[in-house]
């Protein structure tokens, strides 16, 4: 990494009364502005500021399958550039299905120049999950990445079975023939790094690693991870747009740090929602429920060169299945017997219009390293009607399903200064 710069002591930002606000001391770059020219500042290069970086996660939204071309594609686009999106989270990944990817990068790749075009400044993010299913053997290993392990090229396709745990751990986890991946084993690196390198090749500036710490079960010092890591971030600098991909993973344990040294950009986590139990479906956001990140971000050296006590966060309306108890408080993860966001998508557009703005308010008065991922596109597990994908554009003709929070999250960055 670079490391031609100054780096300065700012001091901690103090709570107000009453408030579990923490941030705590930091180090910033000396040319780290939060603005230029009264306008947010978006520049980087190879490394990202803490402001900057900040200013990317303020202005972040869930853009689920975007890439894939799901949805209105030219409605996307406008809805994006009209809320003043600047990060598109979880743009496109592949959740098994793998022999689909060559597919799905043709696809994605002009909608990404066409959004680029309307915003160069715009990141968007993929995902690489802690899943591999069996069709990884349908795809060819290029010559570049048995190179890269410093391996002798040979004419083969990726092996399903050698990326599993060998002592069957996590194994068929999904389902038959869909596991979850160790990284430990030499395949499961090359695959990664091979998926991460096709995402960068598009103009993906951000990879989002979904659950890390159940795919280094044996390798607690995570030393295949930051192997693996530190290729995919070594292809960005030659190859991304803005010679860095910027990474992040949920983080149960609040965060991955060796010798001081954090493993990723940013960290994200669900949002971990309470119901209200006097108020049917309402639901409420709290210090130390549940595994909930907040107050517990882990800080060190970033991969940028600046230190922090606590590094930047998202969290988001996380979609992760149907219980079949839906509007019952059935606790654990569950709002209501929903996952986040098909919660969310069952309530009323004027509850939905002003938890968002209290969400938005809460992150921000609780923890400062916190901001709120809005919703923009993703699945309902559990369908609202007929409806089974959350969309947050505006009800028109192009997206007649559309949930209409845009102009409530436009209203709510707007009042952002």
């Amino acid at each position: 990494m670079r490391s031609n710069v100054t780096i300065l002591l700012v001091a901690a930002i103090l709570a107000p009364a009453g408030q579990a606000q923490v941030r705590g001391n930091e180090s910033r770059h000396s040319h780290d502005r939060k603005y230029i020219d009264g306008e947010r500042n978006y520049h980087f290069d190879a490394t990202i500021p803490r402001t900057v970086l900040e200013n990317y996660l303020s202005r972040a939204i869930t853009m689920s399958s975007f890439l894939h071309g799901a949805g209105n594609v030219d409605d996307n686009i406008r809805m994006l550039t009209n809320t003043g999106v600047k990060f598109v989270g979880r743009a496109i990944f592949r959740w098994g299905g793998e022999a689909a990817l060559e597919d799905l990068l043709k696809t994605a790749e002009p909608i990404a120049a066409k959004l680029h075009q309307a915003d160069p400044n715009i990141i968007l993010q993929a995902a690489a999950f802690e899943i591999v299913t069996e069709q990884v053997n349908q795809i060819p290993i290029p010559a570049s990445v048995f190179e890269e392990f410093g391996l002798k090229p040979e004419q083969r396709n990726f092996r399903y079975e050698s990326m599993l745990y060998p002592d069957g751990h996590r194994v068929n986890q999904w389902r038959r023939g869909s596991s979850v991946p160790d990284m430990s084993q030499l395949e499961t690196r090359m695959w990664f790094t091979f998926i991460s390198a096709k995402y960068i090749d598009i103009g993906v500036e951000a990879i989002h690693f979904g659950q890390v710490e159940i795919m280094d079960d044996r390798d607690p010092q995570r030393t295949h991870w930051r192997d693996m890591m530190s290729r995919v971030r070594q292809y960005a600098r030659k190859h991304a747009r803005r010679h860095m991909v910027i990474c992040d993973a949920h983080v149960p344990s609040g965060g991955i740090v060796h010798d001081g040294k954090l493993m990723f950009d940013f960290h994200s986590f669900p949002l971990r929602i309470e119901e209200v139990t006097d108020k049917p479906h309402h639901g409420v956001l709290k210090m130390g429920y549940l595994d909930s990140i907040f107050g517990r971000s882990k800080g060190g050296l970033t991969p940028s060169g600046w230190k922090c006590e606590s590094l930047p966060f998202l969290v988001e309306l996380d979609n992760f299945g149907r219980s079949r108890r839906e509007g019952q408080n059935i606790g654990a993860h569950w709002i209501w017997g929903y996952d986040e966001i098909c919660w969310f998508a069952h309530q009323d557009e004027e509850y939905r219009n002003q938890w968002l703005r209290y969400a938005w308010d809460w992150v921000r008065e609780h923890d400062a390293n916190g901001y709120l991922q809005m919703p923009g596109s993703r699945t309902l597990a559990a369908p609202v009607g007929e409806i089974r994908w959350y969309w947050a554009n505006t009800k028109s003709e192009a997206v007649p399903t559309g949930f209409n929070q845009e102009e409530t999250i436009k209203a709510i960055w707007a009042g952002d200064r």
